[in-house]
């Protein structure tokens, strides 16, 4: 090969090689942005044990930096034009290419599983809401901020607290069908109708069911982990063929 193709190979290593570089540390920042949880909903996919969206986010935020890192080792491998150099790019790039491999399918099975329907989060909303357990405290105080603020009352509605036996409905009885986080607030954050509430006027109280606020949160950042980490991989595999081909026509 020509020295004129071989230094447009280079350069075209090079500058798939910054791309990526600038992809890695996106992966980085999202990754960090769903590990840090900024929506609290960790507890609800954690005490059914399946808190892999956020084991898959830890992995990614490794490999995110890992990317950026290696591809700036590949870039000066490509300036120095050396055949061991390259080749120690690549046996890393491909390492790390398949831990993101394990976290973007960890994150996107996970949350098929978690959000394939409501069953499983309702059951543990059922059993530990209200509970004096440590996974209780924290499962209560998830549900109360989530329908809060996503004005919203159970898992699929108000009657998951009358159709279903629950820790709640053992502790309170009739006095209170569903907690007082269902009934609509003044801007004060009292609640706006008490007695209106207790009896299930829709006027005072919120009628749709949470699933669905949950299941959008958890597929944000699932995207961020795993559609996002699978962009990043694709466009990693296409540097690593460049470079390959770069590598097989050096001396």
């Amino acid at each position: 090969m020509g020295a004129g193709v071989l230094t447009c190979l280079m350069v075209v290593v090079i500058i798939l090689n910054a791309i990526a570089a600038a992809a890695g540390l996106a992966l980085f920042a999202v990754a960090i942005w769903v590990a840090v949880d900024g929506y609290k909903l960790y507890p609800i996919s954690g005490v059914s044990g399946k808190d892999d969206i956020f084991a898959a986010a830890w992995i990614a935020i490794f490999t995110g930096f890992a990317f950026f890192l290696t591809c700036i080792f590949g870039i000066f491998a490509a300036l120095k034009r050396s055949r061991a150099l390259l080749m120690a790019y690549l046996i890393i790039m491909f390492i790390i290419f398949l831990f993101e491999c394990a976290s973007a399918i960890t994150a996107v099975t996970n949350r098929d599983y978690l959000v394939g329907n409501s069953n499983l989060v309702k059951k543990q909303m059922l059993q530990y809401y209200a509970d004096n357990s440590t996974r209780g405290k924290d499962i209560t105080q998830t549900w109360n901020r989530v329908m809060e603020q996503a004005e919203c009352c159970g898992t699929d509605g108000p009657k998951d607290w009358l159709e279903y036996d629950s820790t709640f409905r053992q502790k309170f009885g009739t006095t209170f069908p569903w907690p007082l986080n269902c009934c609509k607030r003044l801007s004060n954050f009292e609640v706006e109708d008490p007695e209106g509430c207790i009896v299930g006027k829709s006027s005072a109280m919120f009628t749709k069911g949470c699933f669905q606020y949950i299941e959008s949160v958890l597929s944000r950042y699932t995207w961020a982990v795993s559609w996002y980490g699978f962009a990043v991989l694709m466009f990693v595999f296409f540097t690593l063929v460049i470079a390959m081909i770069y590598y097989m026509q050096l001396d």
